[in-house]
This record gives structure tokens, C-alpha cells and sequence, in this order.
């Protein structure tokens, strides 16, 4: 099956060469590279959870664990960073216009909320305690 959000041939044409698990490196070859990278990408366009990630694509736990070691050894920079040379990304930006905030990220008052009611008394009541 084939996912819109896959890697173009030109993008993988690009990538492959600089992945682990060439012949050569130590472990196992990574004959599965492409389709790895087009789980982390259905992951990461979809937001759902690792648990979800349909079985063509790979099991999810596998799929996890490679990504965290990626992600430490620095993978990720890397195929950002090559794929970002593209003259497609020259001039991305995200306007702050178009951003938006989750209401609970925009400064509203947050925190643990008394379960005890308060009675303010009128200024011409007195204090029965008071000396």
C-alpha cells in the first residue's frame, strides 16, 4: 500500500546512501530502510500512537525502538538537514498569524482549584473573636 506522505524518489535517492545498515556497517543490513522511514512519517502525520501503526508498515514496537536509536545517534538531524536543502524549503516559514495556541497554552489561569467555599463578610459585620 502506498502512503501520500512518503518519501519522493528523488528525496530517497538522496538519503539511502547516508542511512545505516549499509553493507559493511556493523549489525544487521537494513534492507527496510524506506519502508522504517515511512512509518515514522505515517506516525508522525497521523499523531496517532505507536500502537496504531498499521502492519504493513512494520510492528510498532520495533518501529519505536529503531526510532529512539535514530533519534539518539542523530539520524533524524541528518535526513532533516539533507532533505532541507531542497530549493522547494529555501524560503519556508510559519507566519505567527496563522499559529494558534491551545487555550490552555495561552496564559489562562491554571492550577488546583479550592473545594472550599469562602464567605467574604460585609464590611458591618464584626469579628465574634475579635478583642
Amino acid at each position: 500500500m502506498e502512503y501520500r506522505h512518503e518519501l519522493t524518489e528523488e528525496q530517497w535517492d538522496k538519503l539511502k546512501d547516508h542511512l545505516p545498515g549499509q553493507e559493511g556497517d556493523p549489525g544487521r543490513s537494513a534492507v527496510d530502510n524506506r519502508k522504517f522511514i515511512a512509518a515514522v512519517m505515517w506516525i508522525a502525520r497521523t499523531g496517532a500512537p505507536w500502537r496504531d501503526l498499521p502492519r504493513e508498515l512494520g510492528n510498532w514496537s520495533n518501529v519505536h525502538k529503531r526510532f529512539t536509536r535514530w533519534s539518539k545517534n542523530g539520524i533524524w538531524q541528518m535526513i532533516f538537514n539533507t532533505l532541507a536543502v531542497d530549493k522547494d524549503t529555501e524560503w519556508l516559514m510559519i507566519d505567527s498569524t496563522i499559529v494558534r495556541v491551545h487555550q490552555h497554552g495561552a496564559g489562562a489561569q491554571g492550577g488546583k482549584k479550592s473545594k472550599h467555599w469562602t464567605v467574604q463578610r460585609r464590611p458591618d459585620q464584626q469579628d465574634s473573636y475579635a478583642l
